[in-house]
């Protein structure tokens, strides 16, 4: 059953002169607008942004395999070049917290892997196997806890706090904090729109520094007494290449973006559109919840291709390149756009279906490729196996409440955002 259409009369272009990417109506639903440049344009320059959308399978596979022509670096680490809007963000930092340093996922080698290795340690096959229980029992915790009402709001309750439990588990965080944590990820992703005001700024700014002050003594008392948890080997490993630890800003910015952003928002997002895409396929979710043993690997990975939580991320070319004809000069960005590439027909068949038998389904590239390649896509795996595996083994049925759901999403360049969705269900008799 095709899945395309997420709202009643989606934005079609009817041509490359009506193509937009930086509207809130197309990103609603990107999909016909994907269509169209993967068909006519797959690579296009948005004249919105200046950067140059790649939409491609096969173009992305390469790209993202050349990390020396399509580097990782974002202009928004070059602080001395800050203007505007992130010059003020910059000297706000600089006064009130800490001005976070280079994040893991915007550095190229040789650096980026002497730092990768320390988080590779952290996330062994092993370790995942011992979370695994506690990911497990979490999922019908959190079931159990709402489970006679018989409706929900299904983020708040259950998408949101899953992950959020476990990474605050991880970064000696408390249970009861993550409401706050939740707020600081949000500002952190509404920091990063466009067309932001001053005041947009100077809010988003202020809840991360913020959350700047409440992981510092946790910092400090790492560092005087270790207790083996995932955070406690960011702040206590030496990196030998550079002989040594991270500094506060570097963890300042780990702790943001590669940890509570990308180690919980993005599962809350996939675990989210995946019921979704449930409620509006039921001959899906019948033959889901006939054989989940068989089926239920399968469909997470159908969700994240899909729903693909992170729709695009941007490269910076450090050379001349030419790709399909089109010359994108030394210096400019690119959007490398995993939500297109998810539905490429060239690479997926009935791309736009819920296929629970597809063979490729985990060949998508919503976690990335090659060397950046989402080091805690494995722990969200088996968040999102555990997720949809309580929810298939607590309720009979369910459906998207009627009335109650206007099912948008909040506007973003490069993430798929879905706030709330309410639900009503019939337990199973247990």
């Amino acid at each position: 059953m095709s899945v395309i259409n997420r709202m009643e009369n989606p934005v079609r272009p009817k041509d490359l002169g009506e193509a937009a990417l930086a509207d809130a109506e197309v990103l609603e639903c990107p999909y016909p607008t994907y269509e169209l440049l993967r068909e006519q344009a797959p690579v296009w320059l948005d004249p919105l942004t200046g950067m140059y959308n790649i939409t491609r399978y096969e173009d992305l596979r390469q790209i993202l395999r050349d990390t020396e022509t399509f580097s990782n670096w974002r202009s928004s680490n070059d602080y001395e070049n800050l203007t505007g809007l992130p010059r003020m963000a910059y000297e706000r930092f600089r006064e009130k917290g800490w001005v976070p340093g280079v994040s893991l996922a915007g550095r190229d080698d040789p650096e980026h892997k002497q730092m990768r290795a320390m988080f590779d340690k952290a996330f062994t096959a092993s370790r995942i196997r011992e979370m695994d229980p506690f990911v497990e029992e979490l999922a019908y915790k959190l079931l159990d806890d709402f489970i006679d009402d018989g409706h929900c709001e299904f983020v708040r309750q259950f998408a949101a706090p899953l992950p959020l439990i476990i990474i605050c588990r991880q970064m000696g965080a408390r249970d009861e904090d993550i409401w706050r944590i939740k707020e600081w990820t949000d500002a952190w992703i509404r920091g990063r729109g466009f067309g932001l005001t001053e005041e947009q700024v100077i809010w988003a700014t202020d809840k991360e520094i913020e959350a700047q002050h409440y992981f510092q003594p946790i910092f400090e008392r790492l560092r005087r007494e270790p207790d083996g948890t995932l955070l406690s080997e960011l702040v206590n490993t030496v990196i030998p290449e550079w002989g040594r630890t991270l500094t506060d800003e570097e963890l300042h910015a780990e702790m943001m973006q590669d940890t509570f952003v990308g180690g919980s928002e993005t599962t809350t997002n996939a675990m989210t559109g995946g019921l979704m895409l449930l409620g509006m396929n039921k001959p899906v979710w019948e033959k889901l919840k006939s054989d989940p043993d068989k089926y239920l690997r399968t469909f997470c990975e159908e969700a994240v291709r899909l729903e693909s939580p992170v729709q695009g991320l941007t490269r910076l070319v450090t050379r001349d390149v030419e790709l399909h004809g089109v010359r994108i000069p030394k210096g400019s960005e690119i959007v490398v756009r995993f939500a297109a590439a998810n539905r490429d027909p060239e690479k997926f068949e009935c791309p736009h279906e819920i296929d629970l038998e597809r063979k490729n389904a985990g060949a998508h590239l919503s976690f990335s490729s090659g060397t950046h390649h989402c080091l805690g896509a494995p722990l969200a795996r088996r968040e999102l196996y555990w997720g949809f595996k309580a929810f298939i083994d607590r309720i009979e049925d369910f459906r998207l409440a009627p009335g109650r759901n206007d099912f948008r999403h909040h506007p973003n360049y490069a993430l798929r955002i879905k706030q709330k969705l309410y639900i009503e269900f019939t337990p199973k008799r247990r």
